[in-house]
């Protein structure tokens, strides 16, 4: 059993479904019990505060809607039992329940032991997160409900802004910009709010704008008030002019055996994802044992608040590990199951997206993709309802991994990325700021643009700095080596030496950054076929070279540079069609170019076909890293070989 009252007044059964508490009047009497916090509220008491003028027969009514909750809130209870819940004690009534089932006593308990000790971080977190807006919301014209509103509300603000200076003392904090401006702008009087958004600017790298805080507040304090700013804004105010070290987080370890709740592993989870390297594969394993932590609670809503908060910006179409993106998918649909049409619609939005963000288009079967685009513009229609633009930018990297559904999408994706990119510059998001220029540079590249892709290239690594994201040049390192070997087939250009030269050595980068095999695998071979293509050479038949996923559509041409026909027309033979995802174009590419050289005529015309959408495209250039040249060259070999030419 389990009552809340931090949004509308609601009772749950230890399986989560709702009690039928009754009418207006019965979740009053309960409301107000609860408020009492287990003490007992006598009956007259009761009376004055359901009714301003009480009937004749007010009492008599208190006791039927007792009787009433009684049945609800134990409807196993055997007939003459003495209530366990909702008791009557001398002249009136009290709730019997543990304070860890009532959200209000929860969020109570968290926030003393938080004033107490900063290790009690996750339980202020979690209890926060319980709010499901004004206490007490549907108890209207009460004295009693709003005296215990105002005092709930005040606080819900010294939670939100300890919750800010506990993350801020821990060294993090950068991240609460947005959270904390838009509390200061709701409650432009609580001097602490300032101070701590200063903080936060300054913690993320933006002096000037806290300075500019703080002389804003003081403006407000002194034209409103006729007030100085109090201490503690002033001696901020010098500590950052002067560079305080006080300012200074003291550095802290990861250690993977600390014993962290599930809210707090998954967002830290998050941040060692952005990080890369060795922080992504410590990532991945965190974050699923934070979901499955969730899930024993038997919490829905906490478990969809822990899978929906890692929203770490995706930009591959195929999992560095399909596993661990199957369990996260599979627990997101056993939690929006749960939660049902229904649900908050930001729990089932973020759910939604995580959906369509963990399905990587190139690891799905058909049934699959259809369920992961579906997903993604569930969410993104929700998002836009809810007019939350973090939540929309999430939901758009769902929308961005599901719209490889054919060759010859670059401009659509351009359009998604450019809003991403929007929202993420006006809504200060800096990992999807960052997320929108590498789309809008793999569109770019994939139409040949090489000016656009390397503005955004350049735009990227300068938001890399600040977010601390290190996987940005490696892939922009990359796009450099796709421009060095577009630019080495024009006259004038660089040489194929120089160009292959180059690949070499952002692949000795990529393979020093683990945790992305699903980007690498295969990624340095291909791009070495391409360069040998670009100049008419047969594919490099080195057998050290790793084909990765991409082996199928290689052999026929591997196996053409080394003269055996007969075992290429077999392979091509035997060639899937491509996955839809960044390698599409590439990929339909290599079977038209096997197919003209083998004069499979079918499969030649399967490729033209699948081709024509994305004639003025480049072969490769979606993924930003390599090329194959013009599609419009490989579309021309299959409809020749077709036309039987």
């Amino acid at each position: 059993m389990r009552i809340d009252v931090l949004g509308a007044v609601r009772a749950l059964h230890d399986d989560g479904t709702p009690v039928d508490l009754g009418g207006p009047r019965h979740r009053e009497v309960l409301a107000r019990l609860v408020a009492a916090g287990g003490r007992m509220v006598p009956t007259d008491t009761l009376v004055e505060d359901l009714w301003a003028e009480p009937p004749v027969r007010a009492v008599g009514a208190l006791r039927t809607f007792v009787a009433a909750l009684r049945r609800a809130v134990e409807p196993d209870r055997p007939p003459r039992t003495p209530p366990r819940l909702l008791v009557t004690e001398g002249p009136g009534y009290a709730l019997r329940l543990p304070r860890d089932t009532v959200d209000v006593h929860r969020f109570e308990d968290a926030l003393d032991r938080a004033r107490r000790t900063p290790d009690a971080l996750t339980d202020l977190d979690e209890a926060l997160a319980t709010w499901r807006g004004p206490a007490y919301a549907d108890v209207t014209g009460s004295v009693w409900a709003q005296r215990e509103r105002t005092r709930l509300e005040e606080l819900r603000l010294e939670g939100v802004e300890l919750r800010a200076r506990l993350l801020l003392d821990s060294g993090s904090g950068a991240e609460l910009v947005a959270e904390l401006g838009a509390h200061v702008t709701a409650h432009p009087w609580r001097e602490p709010a300032w101070g701590l958004l200063a903080r936060a600017l300054h913690r993320a790298g933006r002096q000037a704008d806290a300075l500019a805080t703080l002389r804003r507040a003081r403006t407000m304090l002194a034209d409103q008030l006729g007030l100085d700013p109090g201490a503690d804004l002033r001696h901020l105010e010098t500590d950052i002019l002067r560079g305080a070290a006080t300012l200074q987080p003291t550095p802290s370890v990861w250690t993977a055996t600390a014993r962290l709740g599930p809210r707090t592993t998954v967002g830290l989870a998050r941040t060692l994802a952005l990080a890369g390297g060795d922080a992504l594969v410590h990532s991945r394993r965190d974050r699923l044992a934070a979901v499955r932590a969730a899930e024993r609670t038997g919490d829905i809503a906490l478990t969809a608040r822990v899978i929906g908060a890692y929203d770490v910006p995706a930009l591959w179409s195929r999992a560095d590990d399909p596993e661990q993106s199957r369990a996260v998918v599979a627990a997101a649909e056993r939690t929006l199951t749960a939660l049902g049409t229904d649900g908050p619609a930001p729990l089932r939005a973020r759910l939604l997206a995580t959906v369509a963000v963990e399905s990587r288009s190139a690891d799905l079967p058909a049934t699959g993709q259809r369920r992961a685009g579906q997903a993604a513009r569930e969410a993104e229609a929700l998002a836009r309802e809810l007019g939350d633009p973090a939540l929309l930018a999430f939901a758009l990297n769902g929308v961005f991994l599901q719209s490889f559904t054919r060759p010859g999408l670059a401009a659509a994706r351009d359009v998604i990325g450019a809003e991403i990119l929007d929202l993420a510059t006006r809504h200060e998001l800096p990992d999807f700021a960052v997320l929108g220029r590498l789309i809008r540079l793999q569109s770019a590249s994939a139409l040949g643009d090489l000016g656009t892709a390397t503005a955004h290239a350049e735009a990227a690594e300068q938001l890399a700095v600040s977010t601390e994201a290190s996987l940005v040049p490696v892939l922009t390192g990359w796009f450099r080596a796709r421009a060095t070997a577009a630019r080495s087939a024009e006259p004038g250009g660089p040489t194929a030496a120089t160009a292959a030269a180059q690949y070499r050595a952002v692949e000795n980068v990529l393979a020093e950054s683990a945790g992305m095999p699903g980007l690498h695998r295969g990624l340095f071979a291909l791009a070495l076929l391409g360069l040998r293509l670009l100049h008419g050479r047969p594919a490099p038949t080195d057998p050290a070279l790793d084909w990765g996923p991409y082996r199928p559509w290689t052999r026929p041409l591997v196996l053409l540079a080394r003269h055996r026909d007969e075992e290429a027309r077999s392979a091509l033979a035997t060639t899937p069609e491509p996955p839809l995802d960044h390698m599409q174009e590439a990929l339909w590419c290599l079977t038209a170019h096997a197919a003209a050289r083998l004069g499979e005529r079918p499969l030649a015309t399967r490729a033209a076909t699948a081709l024509r959408p994305a004639r003025s495209e480049h072969a490769g250039g979606a993924s930003g890293m390599l090329t194959l040249g013009p599609v419009a060259r490989y579309l021309a070999e299959a409809e020749a070989c077709a036309d039987g030419n």
